[in-house]
């Protein structure tokens, strides 16, 4: 199934020590890279989380964000830490009273500055962090579903997009194979025509004339292209209903369809072939916009 890289998710659980909110979202990056921020209280589970991102997300960047919200009576209820609030202004102090034995000078810290140090404020509440824990993990989980549905809805689109311009590649190929017996037809005309420009009769000159012919037609000739580029239409198509990720498959396909499309145009003879090279490298490059973000 193809799912795109982009996506975004949030979900909320209530808790008794307040409410936890995951947002997750995901852009196009080549390979999984996860940036995760959560509360302080949930710092040991940054292991378990990523874990959890990386089973359900296979490709792009994900940044995971997790708000811990307390209950709206609690909010205005604010603790000190007396213990480790004196704790940190002895050690200020200590460290002051180093610099100056040592001819420098510290500017002590602020009453602002001790508060944000980490654990010195609180809200009073002692939550359950093996609960809170399982909690966060479970909405994460939530999460990480709905994100997959966001990028799978979008998957769905590119989907139809390639498959529409796959098959309209090959509509240009079998157009251009039907027209391989005119454009070689023309071809031997030409060479006739230049023959009796020059008053040179054809017939004594029948062997040269087929040796020329042969060259000019190997020259031209697309047939293996053709056939290779109704193979990658083949593989595309596999691509796209295949069970596993196949984002870096369509890039490497569209990369040996550009391949194709390029010497087609160059050994083509004729306006025709020129124009349906032309046309089929527009429609490549638009399949491969998609493909890049494609998991």
């Amino acid at each position: 199934m193809i799912r795109s890289m982009t996506g975004f998710a949030r979900r909320e659980h209530a808790a008794e020590v307040g409410t936890l909110v995951w947002e997750v979202r995901s852009v196009n990056h080549r390979y999984l890279e996860i940036a995760l921020r959560v509360p302080e209280e949930l710092r040991s589970a940054e292991s378990e989380f990523r874990s959890a991102i990386q089973a359900a997300v296979r490709r792009g960047k994900v940044d995971a964000v997790l708000q811990l919200r307390p209950p709206a009576a609690r909010r205005a209820t604010l603790e000190v830490n007396d213990g480790l609030l004196d704790a940190l202004i002895a050690r200020a102090h200590a460290v002051a009273k180093r610099a100056t034995a040592h001819g420098g000078s510290l500017t002590p810290p602020s009453s602002l500055d001790l508060l944000r140090w980490p654990g010195v404020l609180t809200d009073g509440a002692q939550p359950d962090t093996a609960q809170l824990q399982s909690s966060a993990t479970t909405t994460l989980g939530h999460a990480l579903v709905a994100l997959n549905e966001t990028r799978a809805s979008e998957g769905g689109r590119i989907h139809t997009m390639i498959q529409t311009r796959a098959t309209q590649i090959g509509g240009i190929v079998e157009s251009v194979r039907i027209r391989l017996p005119d454009v070689q037809q023309r071809i031997r005309a030409r060479l006739e025509d230049r023959l009796g420009a020059l008053l040179l009769p054809v017939e004594p000159n029948r062997e040269r004339f087929e040796q020329e012919l042969s060259l000019a037609l190997s020259k031209m000739d697309v047939d293996e292209e053709l056939d290779r580029l109704g193979s990658h239409i083949t593989e595309v198509e596999k691509a796209l209903h295949a069970s596993e990720p196949a984002g870096r498959r369509l890039d490497f396909l569209m990369q040996e369809f550009n391949r194709e499309a390029n010497t087609l145009s160059s050994k083509s003879q004729d306006a025709e072939t020129t124009r349906a090279a032309v046309d089929m490298k527009v429609l490549i490059e638009q399949m491969r916009e998609q493909v890049q973000n494609i998991e």
